[in-house]
């Protein structure tokens, strides 16, 4: 067991050694909201823009300054969560989240399109 603790030690030391190598630095990825096909008409759109694509929404919730309309077709549910960017801006709509009427998944853009038929026929 000896011999193994001059070989520990060192060990031990090297970890607590000092390096003078200059460190680079790695810029970082400034993140970019890319659209997604199919939600551009939506993304940023204010309740009254909605309401023009949509027809009247099947709930509106409100707290505080946040706001959730919620559209509803034969295929699907669509809830869209609005937030001003600043304070006493008209909220506008910054996430969607969207499902089959029976709650499984469906793409977003698909309901969005399904709620854009169901409006034309109200």
């Amino acid at each position: 067991m000896k011999p193994l603790a001059p070989v520990a030690i060192l060990m031990l030391l090297t970890g607590c050694a000092t390096t003078t190598a200059k460190r680079t630095t790695v810029p970082r990825a400034i993140p970019v909201a890319l659209p997604t096909p199919g939600l551009e008409a939506v993304m940023g759109q204010n309740a009254a823009a909605l309401t023009r694509s949509f027809g009247q929404p099947d709930a509106d919730v409100r707290e505080g300054t946040a706001r959730k309309l919620q559209f509803a077709s034969a295929i699907c549910i669509l809830d869209a969560y609005l937030y001003p960017a600043k304070p006493n801006e008209e909220p506008r709509v910054t996430w969607l989240d969207a499902r089959q009427r029976d709650g499984s998944a469906i793409d977003r853009a698909s309901c969005v399109a399904a709620l854009n038929r169901r409006a034309g026929g109200r």
